[in-house]
C-alpha cells in the first residue's frame, strides 16, 4: 500500500478548473483552456507522499524549472505560456504556478543517465545492461558511463512504481519517429544540463523529463526540468565512485524514514510518520543549496 498520507483537498478557484492532484502538483484548466500548474511543498518518497510539507519547495522547483528552460530553448521550447498569478488565485501560489500550453503528453518517462547508480544499477549488476543497453564491466556505483544513455521508464500512477523499458518498447508504443526524436531531445538537453552544471561544481548523474506536442505537431518540454526532484544533482567535489554520492535532493528525508529513529518500515504496510523540524530544516536547505548552486543566484 502507498499514495497520500492525508489527500489534500485542491483550492477552488473562481474560473479555474480543478483537474488533477498530483503528487506535488495541482493542475487546473483556465477559460481559455490552458494549463495552471501549481508545484505544492508537499515531499514524497518510497511512493508515499508524506504529512509533512517543505516551506519553499514549490517556489524553489519551479523557479528553478524556469532558469533552466530559458538556458533550453534554442534546443526545445517548453511548455511555459506566462508566470503572471492567475486572477482570483490566492496570493500564496505567486512564484510556483506556471500558465502552460496544453499538450498532447507522451506517456513516457524520458530518463537520461550519465552516471550509473539507483535502479539502472541494481539492473546492471544483474545483467550488465540498463533498459537492455549494454555497458562495460567494472562499473560500480557512481561510474560515469562511456556516454550518456537514453533509458525510458514508463509513467506510473501515484502509489506505483515507473518501470524501466526499452527504447524499443517505447518505438512500439508511441511509433518509431516519436521515439527517435524522444531519445534525440532527451539527450541532447542532459548534455547541455550535465555541461552547465558541471561549470558550476555540480555533476548531473541523471534526469528525467516529460513531453508533448502541441496543436502543431512539435515537441515541447513540459512540467519541471533539472530539479533535485526530477534529478540525481551531486557536489563534484565529493564525487567518489563505489559508494552512494552525497546529493542535493531528499536524501535526509529517505534516511531518517529508514533510520531506528523513524520506527517505519518502507516495505510495510503503514504510512510514514510526520518528519521531525530538524530534517524539514535540512532538507529544504539542500533545495535552497541546489538552486544557488547552479544558478549562481541567491535564494530570497
Amino acid at each position: 500500500m502507498s499514495g497520500f498520507v492525508e489527500k489534500p483537498e485542491p483550492i477552488q478557484v473562481p474560473g479555474l478548473v480543478h483537474l488533477h492532484t498530483g503528487k506535488v502538483r495541482e493542475l487546473y484548466r483556465n477559460e481559455a483552456g490552458h494549463l495552471v500548474m501549481v508545484a505544492t511543498d508537499r515531499m514524497s518518497a518510497y511512493d508515499w507522499v508524506l504529512p509533512t510539507e517543505i516551506p519553499d519547495k514549490g517556489r524553489i522547483l519551479t523557479q528553478l524549472s524556469l532558469w533552466w528552460f530559458e538556458l533550453l530553448q534554442d534546443i526545445v521550447p517548453n511548455h511555459v505560456l506566462s508566470t503572471d498569478l492567475p486572477e482570483n488565485a490566492p496570493a500564496d501560489w505567486e512564484g510556483r504556478a506556471l500558465v502552460c500550453t496544453s499538450l498532447r503528453m507522451i506517456p513516457v518517462e524520458a530518463v537520461a543517465r550519465g552516471y550509473l547508480t539507483g535502479s539502472g544499477l541494481a539492473e546492471y549488476r544483474e545483467t550488465r545492461t540498463v533498459c537492455g543497453l549494454a555497458l562495460p564491466e567494472g562499473l560500480t556505483d557512481g561510474s560515469e558511463l562511456p556516454a550518456p544513455i537514453f533509458t525510458p521508464a514508463t509513467k506510473a500512477a501515484v502509489g506505483d512504481h515507473d518501470e524501466n523499458v526499452s527504447h524499443e518498447e517505447v518505438a512500439r508504443q508511441v511509433g518509431a519517429e516519436t521515439a527517435a526524436l524522444l531519445r534525440q531531445t532527451t539527450l541532447a538537453v542532459y548534455t547541455r544540463a550535465r555541461d552547465v552544471a558541471r561549470d558550476r561544481g555540480v555533476v548531473l548523474a541523471d534526469t528525467k523529463f516529460e513531453f508533448g506536442f502541441d496543436g502543431d505537431d512539435r515537441m515541447i518540454l513540459a512540467d519541471e526540468v533539472l530539479t533535485p526532484d526530477s534529478s540525481r544533482f551531486w557536489p563534484a567535489d565529493t564525487w567518489q565512485p563505489g559508494r552512494p554520492q552525497p546529493s542535493y535532493d531528499k536524501q535526509y528525508v529517505r534516511d531518517w524514514l529508514t533510520s531506528p529513529a523513524s520506527g517505519w518500515d518502507p516495505r510495510g504496510e503503514q504510512p510514514p510518520p510526520p518528519l521531525p523540524p530538524e530534517v524539514v530544516e535540512a532538507t529544504r536547505a539542500k533545495y535552497v543549496e541546489a538552486y544557488e548552486r547552479l544558478t549562481g543566484l541567491t535564494w530570497s
